[in-house]
């Protein structure tokens, strides 16, 4: 544990930072997850909320620098990719 006051506040400011990063990276891991499973289904109107939703938390989450930009894109687009599959085919 460092000595002096400011490293202290460092550390202390960093630990929340992490904490928050892990919650907001979680939570789209979640939001990816029920989308995608909304997908699988097949329910055209539920898939278009989905993805939109999910996209959105996506970009919230690449905004605030948690995730790079082109992961952040790059999840977009495989959720993308999917739910345009699964909307000829229904």
């Amino acid at each position: 544990m460092p000595n002096i006051k400011s490293v202290i506040k460092d550390v202390k400011k960093s630990r929340q930072n992490h904490l928050r990063n892990i919650s907001a990276k979680s939570a789209m891991k979640t939001y990816i997850k029920k989308a995608n499973a909304t997908v699988a289904a097949g329910d055209t109107d539920a898939i278009t909320a989905a993805v939109a939703k999910t996209v959105s938390v996506i970009d919230k989450t690449a905004e605030r620098g948690i995730i790079h930009k082109n992961a952040a894109a790059r999840r977009k687009s495989r959720l993308m990719k999917r739910a345009n599959k699964a909307a000829p085919a229904s």
